[in-house]
């Protein structure tokens, strides 16, 4: 997956928790919880949803490396380098 993949599969998973969740604006470098208003439920729901459709297995202390839009990619990519 390219770097623009995966920042589309974030936004799609985000969209499919908070429907109404507008990407206008959004910085990639600034926590997606603070600009989105995810609460912590909202960012376990991403976490499993990565689970569920790319079998990744993410452990908690990893979790800080999905803060922003960037560091998702930067932690993601080697794992779906073959998606």
């Amino acid at each position: 997956m390219t770097s623009e993949d995966i920042k589309n599969l974030i936004l799609e998973i985000i969209k499919d928790i908070d429907d109404e969740a507008d990407f206008e604006g959004l910085d990639h470098d600034k926590a997606l919880r603070d600009q989105l208003e995810l609460d912590s439920m909202d960012f376990l729901d991403i976490v499993m949803e990565l689970r569920k459709r790319h079998k990744l297995q993410i452990p908690e202390e990893d979790y800080p490396h999905l803060a922003t839009l960037n560091s998702c990619v930067n932690y993601l990519q080697p794992l779906l380098k073959d998606a």
